[in-house]
């Protein structure tokens, strides 16, 4: 799956002009984090369609740019995350970083993944048989 990140400086009102901008292109925000330096930030956002929205926020001068990560559906109870990431640590896959959202639906977490290797990854997926995105 495809993520935005998004680069804001660290000022008074940045995120809430970049979300509102996103309101007003009609994008849905499926999951997101923010994480901040001194001088700025990130936002990594996922969306239904990433190239078009990476496009149209570039049109408006945003600074954004695509990564590649994982969607994993883990259990939303007590160890599911546990017991994931135990599997993965035992496929040697490096996470660089995750956020997660939860899915009330079928009452499932969805864990955002980066890794360090997407071809260990692949690997352990394939051994894993999770549900991947």
């Amino acid at each position: 799956m495809l993520q935005l990140s998004i680069f804001l400086e660290n000022a008074k009102g940045r995120l809430a002009e970049v979300i509102n901008l996103l309101a007003e292109l009609k994008v849905n925000l499926r999951a997101l984090s923010l994480a901040d330096t001194k001088d700025y930030g990130v936002l990594r956002i996922i969306v239904d369609e990433p190239e078009a929205t990476t496009e149209k926020l570039r049109e408006h001068k945003v600074v954004v740019s695509l990564t590649k990560v994982w969607v994993l559906k883990v259990p939303d109870r007590a160890g599911g995350l546990a017991e994931m990431l135990n599997q993965l640590v035992k496929e040697d896959v490096v996470v660089e970083y995750m956020y997660a959202f939860v899915e009330k639906e079928n009452e499932q977490a969805q864990v955002v993944l980066r890794v360090q290797d997407q071809d260990i990854m692949v690997k352990a997926m394939q051994k894993i048989n999770s549900p991947i995105k």
